[in-house]
């Protein structure tokens, strides 16, 4: 008999506690958590249909760079942007990265990002004006703005859309992704000291500032950098425009000629773009589409503090190996500048394009003039 009043008493015991857990496990139910993770169940004995967020998918895009991936800058930044891509998003965007012209050659690769046979292109948009004088513009404008002014167009005052217009007409996604310092105004065997020492000079020159320096009698032609550099050294040309003094460092033109001018009136910064095809960014995802835009606007912050710090080294190597860093005068830099307005007459005749989007950026640096001029020393 007391067994049988201890077994009773167990198995009362023993549903009470179980009562105790089923009540539990029910408030449990309807606690929020519990409702976020059932939702998901639930919803689809509703009429609409679930919505589940798979997760990024791994993509693997091959870009082509226009420029050695050693060159400071215009190069190093494309081989920074695939490790900052590949961490940002834990492995779900891979660039493979191609030197120029192993894909294509150089003058090809505008078409071939267009075409969709290439994923990518890492190059200034003015190396491909010839497809289509807008996209100097795009790139860097002969007595521009600063880096500063550029990007407050592109950001604020309309440019952003007119460039992704422009290069949809060619099935291509532009990022800029890159921002460069002024340039030099170029390395000349003699020196300029007037308008007329510029007429029958023979110079290496590239981009619309050619047509600028035309108009004042030089005689332009272009070439690459490596050939550059033996027709300046052997006297074929007089004078070469070629890139920033940490790449004209690098390219050894202090061993060809021993003037060097400045400022770089032609490019006062420059902007490097990440050409996307297409059919390729609409193919990626939401969040590797802002991984791509967040991590190229994180290299422009890092370029443009890069940048200074590289050319003040590159001057003071340039200066140090004896060749004379010379200022313009205002009467050549006066006439350059007369000259470009003329070149801007002609390309916003001869292409509604360049007129379009000139106007828009002729007209924010007009409204940007009062606080340039107010805001900043002189």
């Amino acid at each position: 008999m007391a067994r049988l009043v201890t077994v009773a008493g167990l198995a009362l015991v023993l549903g009470i506690l179980i009562g105790i857990g089923a009540v539990s496990l029910d408030r449990a139910a309807h606690a929020p958590e519990a409702r976020a993770i059932k939702e998901p169940d639930t919803s689809q004995q509703s009429s609409a249909p679930a919505v589940i967020e798979a997760p990024g998918r791994r993509v693997t895009i091959r870009l082509a760079s226009a420029a050695p991936t050693s060159a400071p800058q215009i190069g190093t930044m494309a081989a920074t942007t695939a490790e900052k891509l590949a961490t940002a998003s834990d492995g779900n965007i891979e660039i493979k990265l191609f030197e120029p012209n192993t894909l294509a050659p150089n003058a090809e690769l505008f078409d071939r990002v267009a075409d969709g046979s290439i994923d990518a292109v890492w190059s200034s948009p003015n190396f491909f004006a010839q497809r289509d004088s807008v996209l100097w513009l795009f790139s860097t404008v002969p007595f521009g703005p600063s880096a500063s002014e550029y990007l407050a167009w592109l950001s604020y005052g309309g440019g952003q859309e007119l460039m992704d217009g422009t290069f949809a007409r060619f099935n291509i996604k532009p990022i800029v992704c890159t921002v460069l310092p002024p340039e030099s105004g170029g390395w000349f065997r003699r020196e300029i000291n007037t308008v007329e020492d510029l007429k029958g000079l023979r110079m290496r020159f590239m981009g619309i500032g050619a047509k600028v320096m035309r108009r004042l009698g030089v005689e332009t032609t272009a070439m690459s950098g490596g050939d550059t550099f033996f027709a300046l050294q052997s006297g074929a040309i007089d004078a070469a425009e070629f890139s920033l003094p940490s790449i004209d460092l690098r390219y050894g033109f202090d061993k060809a000629a021993s003037h060097y001018y400045f400022p770089g009136w032609h490019q006062q910064s420059s902007l490097i773009t990440l050409m996307v095809n297409m059919k390729v960014w609409d193919g990626l995802a939401d969040a590797q589409r802002a991984t791509i835009m967040n991590v190229c606007g994180d290299n422009i912050r890092e370029s443009l503090a890069e940048g200074e710090v590289q050319q003040v080294q590159a001057l003071q190597e340039i200066r140090q190996r004896g060749v004379n860093i010379h200022t313009l005068p205002k009467p050549v830099l006066d006439a350059l500048k007369m000259s470009w307005t003329q070149v801007v007459k002609e390309e916003s005749a001869a292409n509604p394009e360049f007129m379009k989007v000139w106007e828009s950026f002729h007209a924010f640096r007009k409204s940007y003039a009062e606080w340039r001029n107010l805001g900043y020393l002189p």
